[in-house]
């Protein structure tokens, strides 16, 4: 599985997964525990994540959502280190 985008907002983790959803796509939000046992502050970002195959079909979607600038991929290596 790849890392398509990680983040704290949870409206966006409910989007996405109605998007992914409605195309039949399979996908997994990791780090959900540690989000809950850091008292749901939003101090640890979830991970979409997504089947290598579904990579093209994802970033696709989320870009014609106007999500694309939240995708890992828009993220200067150097700084997706730092989220």
């Amino acid at each position: 599985m790849r890392e398509l985008l990680r983040t704290t907002d949870v409206v966006l983790l409910t989007y996405i997964n109605s998007l992914f959803n409605d195309a039949g796509i399979s996908f997994m939000i990791a780090d959900v525990h540690v989000s809950s046992v850091e008292g749901s502050i939003g101090a640890f970002p979830r991970r979409v994540m997504v089947a290598a195959e579904d990579w093209n079909e994802s970033t696709s979607l989320l870009t014609d959502a106007g999500l694309a600038s939240h995708l890992a991929a828009a993220v200067p290596r150097r700084a997706a280190s730092r989220i």
